[in-house]
């Protein structure tokens, strides 16, 4: 697992990140971004872009983690689009099938997910059986859960920086300031 950053006088404001279960990409040795995200809300898609604007950017020098945290109260489609990215990563293909999401988040209904992963060329039997399994929501309700239990994650996108909660613009500009303190 990779530690946090301790707040003075309390636990970490985030649940660590565990290598083997948590998305993850970039050199371990870099200030790490984890953003909760919902796939059909649009500030979660503003902030997917301007996170790859920071990626490009700093060409390997950051580190990025995604957690599912769908709103289902008010995105019908964001639980499934959540099972969907986690069903490809069953099969290797998470961070595809998450950028596919983003792109294309007006089309989330089952036909739409069931495109994507085939057009990924994922197996289509081993996709429909794993996103209404039982592991894949698990794991949807563990980042879920991490979240609630931050006691910082009310809504999407929710970024940390190095595991403290980060309130301020998500525009590329302002995060690159924000990791270079």
């Amino acid at each position: 697992m990779t530690g946090t950053t301790m707040p003075a006088g309390g636990p970490p404001a985030m649940e660590p990140l565990d290598e083997a279960v948590d998305h993850i990409r970039g050199p371990s040795a870099s200030p790490l971004i984890v953003e909760y995200g919902d796939y059909e809300c649009p500030y979660s898609r503003q902030a997917f872009r301007q996170i790859q604007r920071v990626e490009d950017e700093l060409a390997g020098g950051v580190r990025f983690a995604f957690r599912h945290f769908p709103l289902t109260g008010i995105h019908p489609h964001a639980l499934a689009a959540a099972a969907a990215a986690e069903a490809a990563a069953r099969q290797g293909r998470f961070w595809d099938m998450h950028g596919l999401l983003f792109h294309r988040q007006k089309a989330l209904d089952d036909a739409d997910l069931r495109r994507y992963a085939a057009d990924l060329g994922l197996d289509m039997a081993v996709f429909d059986g794993d996103r209404a399994g039982d592991a894949v929501l698990a794991r949807v309700r563990r980042d879920v859960d991490s979240g609630i239990a931050s006691g910082e994650v009310q809504g999407t996108p929710t970024l940390f920086i190095d595991g403290m909660v980060y309130r301020d613009g998500y525009d590329a500009a302002t995060l690159l300031e924000a990791l270079a303190r």
